[in-house]
């Protein structure tokens, strides 16, 4: 049993001398990442963590380089609770400074507990911002929302002109497995998609499975695994998204498309597995046209 696995009973324990009580088991977490690119002695740009800042129970070890040193910086964002509950409030920060290159991912599936008897909301906030030419792949692993969870994500991405961008959020929604759909709860999530201080990219949708939406074939329409994947920066968006359709399976339950200079991959189905497998396939494909590298998987996807 995994440490995460042994916090899980604790975390959605129910508060036993008030609400006061429970407020005070509550996290909050932040931190702030600054990421540069230095020369190195044969002229190629290294990318190093140069600033790390941290409060409450989220944090980095340290910066991996599976390609070789002047290729990607790998970083995993640590929460070791492995998830949020009532009154938490998680708040990332990361900046990408010009020409360097960061991969940003998480060592495990992120859960959303079920709400406390107050109904408290949990909060998680992401600030990703890169400058002239760096490039940003935000790809963390998935997140699972338990029936009941009551909350709001946001993500905010903010690049200047040449910078270059690919990412994910893969949200499954209950436990259908262990037969704990979800069926009570709101969660809201909001995305901001920005060059230059110009929104490229708006969305906001909030999820309430008493809602028709969620079960209407003009909405959600029962799935409980959604996922989106984005791209900024690549040069030929016509031909990278032929090859999506050509070399992804094929089935009614992903779409691709372009608007504005964003390259979008939806997914809407039942299955976590499946949502992860398309959006690193898509990934895969994607990675060599827009940084000109070949994918190099994160270690810690493995274990």
């Amino acid at each position: 049993m995994t440490a995460f696995q042994r916090l899980e009973p604790f975390l959605q324990r129910e508060p036993t001398s008030g609400h006061r009580f429970d407020l005070e088991r509550r996290w909050a977490a932040g931190l702030s990442l600054g990421f540069e690119a230095r020369d190195a002695v044969n002229g190629a740009p290294v990318t190093r963590l140069v600033r790390r800042k941290h409060h409450g129970p989220l944090r980095v070890q340290r910066p991996f380089y599976p390609e070789g040193r002047n290729g990607c910086c790998h970083v995993y964002l640590l929460h070791p609770p492995g998830g949020l509950v009532s009154g938490d409030e998680l708040r990332i920060e990361a900046t990408v400074g010009e020409r360097a290159h960061v991969l940003l991912t998480t060592p495990a599936a992120a859960k959303l507990y079920k709400a406390d008897s107050h109904g408290v909301a949990w909060g998680q906030h992401t600030r990703l911002q890169v400058a002239r030419n760096g490039i940003l792949e935000y790809l963390p692993q998935e997140t699972i929302a338990f029936d009941g969870s009551r909350g709001k994500q946001s993500t905010t991405i903010e690049l200047e002109t040449g910078a270059k961008c690919i990412g994910w959020e893969i949200l499954a929604l209950g436990r259908p497995a262990s037969d704990l759909p979800f069926v009570s709860g709101h969660l809201e999530q909001s995305f901001r998609l920005q060059m230059n201080g110009r929104p490229l990219w708006l969305e906001r949708q909030p999820m309430d499975p008493t809602h028709s939406r969620f079960k209407g074939h003009w909405g959600q329409g029962g799935a409980t695994v959604q996922a989106t994947l984005w791209v900024v920066g690549l040069e030929d968006e016509a031909a990278a998204i032929e090859e999506l359709r050509e070399n992804l399976p094929a089935n009614q339950r992903w779409a691709v498309t372009c608007r504005r200079g964003v390259l979008l991959l939806r997914y809407l189905g039942q299955e976590r597995n499946e949502a992860w497998a398309l959006c690193q396939q898509a990934w895969e494909l994607l990675r060599p046209r827009l940084t000109g590298q070949p994918a190099s998987v994160p270690r810690i996807w493995l274990t």
